[in-house]
């Protein structure tokens, strides 16, 4: 642990990095910051200290075991750099490396970004998988054990979408929504995300179409799901398969009940009050998600424990919520212990806010659809890098996870990556990332359990028309501001 810390504090080891900062010692101050925040400090920093040196090593043979200026290591800074820095383009990117090779004396770099592009194209893609299971093992690690039940790890699955550019491509493989016209929407990419309760770290990914179900993709994460492990969902895991086959791997399931499901207490196995146990059997009909040998592996019946309790908040009705659960012992699990587990699965949903609007993963930009699923897993590793960072607070400085804010990290590193590269000495720079952490651990989040968040804008948006056909053969209605009632409805008798 001492070590890991002391690399965790080092700042800047990598070959391209050590002659830059005497060069820039005797600079003037201002233009220090400024060439300092271009050569993506905070990545360096976190890069040697989360990853293990052979996943940033060139590969032995291949397209990536030339000498190149995009190296894998480089190229993944850069790539990052763009995730934690929302609408920098690949030319931005490409003149920090220039200004970088420049005072470094190491020749000069073409300014087309032609260069940085192809090397982004030949980053495996199995190595960014890997890098982040790797990182959400050190984001659980420095967290500590605040995430399992009883011992047990909770892991969360939840899914949403996003998009991406259209392009043929793009289309071809996540087809856009059917409701909207051809040329006219944009493709979209669902995807699954199985989230550590521990951390709030991404632990893996499954990407589909519109036309995948939840359920099927869920069947591709099987394997990130080991023995003892609690798999925690909304009511779309609260249905017969899913509560009939992980508890045959050693899974147990804490849902929310399925909608279409509907049950009587008067019939159940009464635990206590509202709490009680059910017994469930096989439809008639076999299910769309799964193979006929899938369905007759399936059990005739099986026994679950639904809990059922309101959700107060003050100044509105009650909300009613239906769990249902494989874990049956009610003394080892107790009710108000599986209601609080999952209160604390709305913490997930909100690292889905940090990754779609903090990070801006809303819309993707590449045009191919391998470089997409690419994008994905560098914003989805973007998010645990600061989440590591958030952990690491944590665990020196002490407090609670949930309360530190994953966008004043996020600020507060971009901001302070500035100050640590203008620093002369090791021991300041191992005191401002202190005071960094410190910074972190004391910012904590207002407790407001009550507060209403709705998902509403308060600002208008333009009076700007759909686009209801392509855009090479739409034609803007020359009558639009006849709907503004401050301009006069016919311009033309102005000219």
């Amino acid at each position: 642990m001492r070590q890991e810390r002391y690399i965790y504090r080092s700042i800047m080891h990598t070959p391209y990095f050590p002659a830059f900062r005497p060069q820039l010692a005797t600079a003037r101050r201002c233009a220090t910051q400024q060439v300092h925040r271009a050569t993506l400090h905070e990545l360096e920093h976190f890069l040697q200290s989360v990853f293990p040196p052979h996943l940033l090593a060139q590969e032995d043979e291949g397209s990536n075991s030339r000498d190149r200026i995009f190296t894998i290591c480089l190229t993944l800074q850069c790539f990052l750099w763009q995730a934690l820095n929302p609408k920098a383009a690949c030319r931005e990117v490409v003149r920090q490396v220039q200004a970088l090779f420049r005072i470094l004396g190491r020749g000069q770099v073409d300014e087309n970004d032609s260069a940085y592009c192809q090397a982004r194209q030949r980053l495996p893609k199995e190595r960014l998988e890997q890098l982040l299971a790797v990182s959400a093992a050190i984001a659980d690690r420095r967290a500590g054990g605040g995430g399992q039940l009883n011992g047990r790890n909770v892991k969360v699955v939840d899914g949403s979408s996003t998009q991406a550019a259209d392009t043929a491509a793009n289309q071809k493989r996540y087809p856009q929504s059917a409701e909207q016209k051809p040329g006219c929407g944009f493709p979209v990419i669902k995807f699954l995300l199985l989230f550590s309760l521990n951390s709030g770290a991404v632990l893996n990914v499954v990407m589909g179409s519109l036309r995948n179900h939840d359920l099927r993709l869920l069947g591709q994460l099987r394997e990130d799901l080991q023995s003892g492990d609690i798999l925690l969902g909304d009511r779309v895991y609260g249905e017969y398969s899913t509560l009939a086959t992980f508890p045959q791997r050693g899974i147990d399931v804490v849902a929310r009940l399925h909608q279409a499901r509907r049950v009587d207490f008067r019939r159940a196995q009464r635990l206590s009050r509202n709490d009680g146990l059910f017994v469930f059997r096989k439809g008639w009909m076999q299910s769309k998600l799964m193979s006929r040998r899938q369905w007759r592996k399936m059990p005739e019946q099986i026994t679950v424990r639904i809990i059922r309790f309101s959700a107060t908040i003050r100044g509105f009705r009650h909300r009613r919520i239906t769990l249902v659960t494989t874990l049956l012992d009610a003394k080892l699990y107790p009710a108000e212990q599986l209601m609080g587990l999952y209160a604390r699965r709305w913490r997930l949903e909100l690292c889905l806010r940090d990754l779609k609007t903090t990070l801006g993963m809303e819309q993707l930009r590449c045009k191919s659809p391998d470089m997409v699923e690419k994008e994905l897993l560098i914003y989805l590793l973007a998010h645990n890098l600061v989440r590591c960072l958030m952990a690491d607070a944590i665990s020196q400085y002490g407090g609670e996870l949930q309360r530190v804010s994953f966008k004043g990290s996020l600020d507060s590193l971009r901001q302070y990556s500035a100050a640590i590269a203008t620093a002369r000495s090791r021991k300041l720079r191992e005191e401002l990332w202190d005071d960094l952490l410190l910074n972190l651990a004391r910012d904590r989040l207002p407790y407001r359990p009550d507060r209403q968040e709705p998902r509403a804008l308060k600002r208008r948006p333009k009076n700007f028309g759909w686009l209801t056909q392509p855009r090479r053969i739409f034609k803007e209605c020359c009558h639009r501001n006849r709907y503004w009632k401050s301009n006069p409805r016919n311009l033309r008798r102005l000219n």
